[in-house]
């Protein structure tokens, strides 16, 4: 096998928006590094749920359901 080919693992802090931290390992910068996150899953509309409601007035999502109603999701 080469040699040189994996890269290097070590262990960093990860600091997130709420001030909080956690240590992992991982290839970021130099072993120690702080990696300061702009998004993370406590603030992200993907991991909240955005407080967005899907709006369909007879699309997609309505056609979808007609069609599927009888199999009991």
């Amino acid at each position: 096998m080469k040699k040189d080919l994996h890269p290097d693992y070590h262990m960093i802090e990860v600091k997130l928006l709420d001030g909080s931290t956690y240590k992992t390992r991982s290839t970021y910068g130099s072993k120690g590094d702080t990696l300061t996150l702009e998004i993370d899953p406590s603030a992200h509309p993907a991991w909240t749920g955005g407080g967005l409601k899907l709006v369909d007035s007879g699309g997609r999502v309505s056609r979808f359901k007609k069609k599927y109603e009888g199999l009991g999701f």
